[in-house]
């Protein structure tokens, strides 16, 4: 079965009309720009020598890509909503779990949790291959890299579904709840999806997810700040992922003011990407699986930081009481 069909009988099968990637409007489009260029030059029964549409193509700037783009940021919008919800859920305790299952109208069934975090994963994956498909054929016909180009350019605009955080505390979150599951000895649960792993190597842990055979995530865990495993990670904007303290020192901010108040002009330590800070998302679930899987590491850790965040706390109210009395 072409991949087209099946992604097609996927998204009808969907309960909720989700946002997806319109394959027929999109190789509309492209049939289109390539009849166009075969009238430019010559007719359609001609042959066309350079089978490339002109750098500045009216069809493909004005209609393709700003069409994929609009249908990218809709997928990443609907993924990032349902999965934020569903984590705060899971995190919710007492009586705040209660309030957002009155509101949301959830099911407090545990299993349809997991169910519904095996269906955002899979959504998640099989809309990023539809786009790589997509962009893959636009390079085909025209015999260019510009899909490609345009992937880079999405990317940087945060449009690339696998470079959302709430994917990698989805990752997480099957984890802890198949480790909890095999603590407590019950019945056997239900998993989100096969091969998903925090694997070590040389003490570098990562996450690595396969759903399909053509996509493989693979998510580095080690900050590249202090070069050591990621404790109390966040994830900036641009998707790369630090630890709490390193990242408020990288935006010149103190962990009592927060990330959120960073100047727009910080930029991220690995990719200089300018304004990523304000949008970052802690990865709670990420924590609680590093702290279950590193216990030694974690202990030393907290040790090392709460001295350091108690120092800081005490510099920021000093400075806060000496402003206010005018010393």
């Amino acid at each position: 079965m072409k991949f087209c069909k099946k992604y097609q009988e996927y998204m009808q099968a969907q309960e909720k009309e989700l946002p997806g990637v319109g394959f027929k409007k999109l190789k509309k489009i492209l049939k289109r720009c390539r009849r166009d260029l075969q009238i430019r030059r010559g007719g359609l029964d001609a042959v066309v020598d350079i089978p490339t549409c002109p750098h500045h193509c009216q069809v493909c700037d004005g209609t393709f890509f700003p069409s994929l783009l609009k249908e990218m940021s809709e997928i990443v919008g609907c993924f990032n909503e349902r999965a934020q919800k569903l984590l705060d859920l899971h995190l919710a305790s007492g009586f705040r779990k209660y309030y957002i299952w009155l509101k949301g109208k959830v099911k407090r069934n545990h299993v349809a949790l997991i169910q519904e975090g095996k269906d955002l994963v899979t959504y998640a994956m099989i809309n990023a291959i539809a786009i790589r498909k997509i962009l893959k054929k636009y390079d085909k016909i025209h015999y260019s890299k510009q899909g490609q180009a345009f992937k880079s350019q999405a990317q940087s605009m945060h449009m690339e579904i696998l470079q959302s955080p709430w994917l990698c505390e989805l990752m997480a979150f099957h984890i802890n709840l198949r480790e909890s599951k095999e603590k407590s000895k019950s019945r056997k649960a239900p998993v989100l999806f096969d091969g998903c792993f925090l694997t070590l190597k040389d003490d570098k842990p990562s996450l690595s997810c396969e759903l399909f055979d053509s996509v493989k995530l693979d998510i580095a865990l080690t900050c590249s700040i202090c070069l050591d495993t990621v404790f109390d990670p966040v994830s900036l904007t641009c998707g790369h992922i630090f630890c709490y303290m390193c990242a408020c020192s990288a935006a010149s901010v103190t962990i009592v003011d927060g990330l959120k108040i960073a100047r727009p002009k910080e930029k991220c330590p690995l990719c200089r990407e300018a304004g990523v800070y304000e949008g970052a998302v802690h990865l709670e679930e990420l924590n609680i699986l590093l702290s279950r899987s590193c216990p030694e590491y974690w202990e030393q850790r907290l040790r090392t930081e709460r001295t350091e965040r108690i120092q800081q706390a005490k510099e920021h109210w000093e400075s806060q009481c000496r402003a206010f009395m005018g010393v």
